[in-house]
């Protein structure tokens, strides 16, 4: 499992013109779900996304989680975080999880974030989305689970 993290003032998405998600301060995170990604790989990512400290603290040092600044989550599907570019000029997206598992994963990734007790928006899954950012820093972190 992958996830695109970014430190957010603000950030939206809509869908046919319509807001579908949105959040004040907090995190935007791109999740994208890989072949072979189990419930262990998607706790891991979770967990490291929840207790990041990537806000300020009084001192200006980045010591503080999205939960001690009162910040939420935006999650947002990407599949195109496993696009591979190694060869030709067209991204490969052979190592993303089939459409209807990964819709299932990133269900249960939203009911897993929202268990922490953080408030969690969400896009849509599968659909055009547009999505709208104010990034703060700007600060942007890559988690993938095949890492650790």
């Amino acid at each position: 499992m992958r996830a695109v993290v970014q430190r957010v003032k603000s950030a939206r998405v809509e869908v046919d013109g319509a807001v579908v998600g949105a959040i004040e301060h907090g995190l935007l995170v791109y999740l994208g779900f890989g072949k072979g990604d189990t419930a262990d790989d998607r706790a891991w990512v979770l967990s490291k996304i929840a207790s990041l400290r990537v806000f300020e603290d009084a001192a200006g040092k980045m010591n503080l989680g999205v939960q001690d600044v009162g910040g939420a989550l935006l999650l947002v599907s990407q599949f195109t975080l496993y696009g591979d570019v190694r060869r030709g000029r067209r991204p490969s997206f052979d190592d993303a999880m089939p459409p209807e598992q990964a819709a299932a994963e990133y269900e249960a990734a939203v009911q897993d974030a929202r268990a922490t007790g953080l408030r969690v928006e969400t896009g849509r899954f599968r659909a055009d989305m547009q999505v709208f950012s104010v990034n703060d820093g700007p600060v942007t972190l890559w988690i993938d689970s095949s890492a650790r």
